[in-house]
């Protein structure tokens, strides 16, 4: 009798601390949110994607009934791009399908909401490979295209120098096919127009053969990183990826130390030996129990930098194929605790400015008291097409993993310690990553985005009613209808 008490009273317990645990809003199963879960709403509700007629039914009833609509994928983005309070949310993960593969001409077409894991799966047996793509393959297309997303390759700048054309269902109920010849005002807004001028069915992207890659492990030092860069691996013909890390290791190393990562053609060696494609993450688990270390404690960081630089060491001179290269590893970083989060920010920085920023960026961490998990840095060539670019001139891309409670409290602080940083990079001419969490002042923004009035009078030109909302358009673009 006493047993079963005692064992029912830790199941009450247990319960209750669970409860406690997970009582925030972030937790809500009733809310919707994003990889952030900093706005959890309600939305009106949430429609699987099936099919063309669907969503011109669905766009008529939320024009006739004033809801909005937000497109979602996996839902990664970090600042509410994919949703919107008490509005239709479209998820698009399973319209998913390959329409199309013609390998003589290089091109695939596929529904928005494949993952690039299954354009790889598609394309890897004709030898081909992707020009560009998100640094992991877990994301869907159309959710990739529509923040205009960049990788490590370094040939092919960001992601709208890859596509051919797509489909789109704008907000006067209109399938448009658009490219660079046909209705091409709508493919420089569309392609990093963050779902606000019309739903994404389909993609036709351009290819490339796939390549074998020897891997070359070095140390660098921040004040030499560029003229490292230029000319051991954008000099150098046979390079074809690049990443970077930097150390935030406390000491003599912190915001200096750096080791570079490069992918060089290897002719020595067959492709077929090396290009079956992984399906399967190694060391998740391990991974996970490292970082979570470099997550909590001082001691934990200086022996996770430590622990990164002997195992990438370690992998000096491996051989990868391209399409395994594209597919990083992900898994290990999930983070799921109530209350507190991994949030991302990027930050583009001209070349050349990359050492003064690092030197001053360094010193904003240290003086906030950020927990600042990991840098990594990627090379983005200029664009001049996407009308909300990023790469305003040749930069390298800051990918910044920070740790920080979801608290209004600590969010207020965490806010106002970030836009001292995005102040720093405006005075670098620099620019921010908008999928993030919007951290930036309307004015930094504006200072950050010379086209964003065009952008902005686009959307009303193509969308005067708001049909397609999110709260990127609602912190910048000015209030829902």
């Amino acid at each position: 009798m006493f047993k079963k008490m005692g064992v029912l009273l830790l199941l009450l317990v247990l319960c209750i601390w669970t409860y406690w645990r997970t009582g925030g809003e972030d937790q809500n199963p009733y809310l919707i949110t994003d990889y952030s879960r900093l706005h959890p709403v309600k939305v009106e509700r949430v429609v699987q994607a099936e099919q063309e007629k669907q969503f011109v039914e669905l766009l008529k009833d939320a024009r006739e009934n004033q809801l909005t609509v937000s497109i979602a994928g996996q839902r990664h983005s970090q600042g509410g791009h994919t949703y919107y309070q008490d509005g239709i949310v479209i998820d698009m993960t399973s319209y998913n399908r390959v329409l199309d593969i013609q390998p003589e001409a290089k091109k695939i077409t596929v529904q928005a909401g494949a993952t690039w894991a299954d354009v790889q799966r598609a394309i890897n047996p004709y030898g081909l490979s992707l020009k560009n793509m998100q640094s992991q393959n877990i994301f869907t297309v159309g959710g990739s295209i529509s923040v205009n997303a960049h990788g490590r390759e370094l040939r092919n700048g960001s992601l709208i120098q890859s596509v051919d054309s797509f489909r789109l269902l704008t907000a006067d109920g209109q399938i448009r096919e658009v490219s660079r010849t046909s209705n091409s005002e709508l493919f420089p807004l569309a392609l990093g127009g963050y779902g606000l001028f019309g739903l994404i069915l389909d993609v036709t992207l351009a290819l490339t053969e796939d390549e074998l890659y020897r891997l070359n492990v070095d140390r660098t030092q921040a004040a030499a990183y560029p003229s490292y860069f230029r000319q051991n691996v954008l000099g150098d013909p046979n390079m074809r990826m690049h990443l970077a890390r930097i150390s935030l290791q406390p000491g003599e190393g912190y915001f200096s130390d750096m080791y570079a990562l490069n992918y060089a053609i290897d002719t020595e060696a067959s492709l077929q030996d090396y290009n079956k494609m992984s399906v399967r993450e190694p060391g998740v688990l391990p991974a996970k129990i490292l970082f979570n270390l470099n997550r909590g404690t001082v001691w934990g960081r200086e022996w996770f930098w430590g622990l990164q630089q002997r195992y990438f060491e370690a992998q000096d001179g491996t051989r990868v194929s391209r399409n395994n290269a594209m597919a990083s590893p992900s898994a290990f970083m999930e983070y799921h605790q109530p209350g507190n989060n991994d949030l991302l920010q990027e930050y583009f920085i001209p070349v050349d400015t990359f050492p003064a920023f690092v030197e001053e960026m360094g010193e904003i961490v240290s003086q906030e008291k950020l927990d600042l998990l990991n840098i990594t840095v990627r090379y983005v060539e200029k664009d001049d097409e996407a009308v909300l670019s990023y790469a305003t001139q040749d930069m390298f891309g800051l990918v910044c993993l920070f740790h920080a409670s979801l608290s209004d409290e600590e969010q207020a602080k965490f806010k106002a310690s970030l836009q001292k940083i995005i102040d720093l990079v405006i005075r670098m001419n620099g620019t921010y990553y908008l999928p993030y969490q919007a951290y930036a002042t309307t004015e930094q923004f504006e200072q950050a985005y010379a086209r964003q009035d065009e952008f902005f009078a686009a959307k009303e030109l193509y969308d005067p009613e708001h049909t397609f909302m999110n709260y990127f358009m609602e912190q910048y673009g000015g209030n829902s209808k």
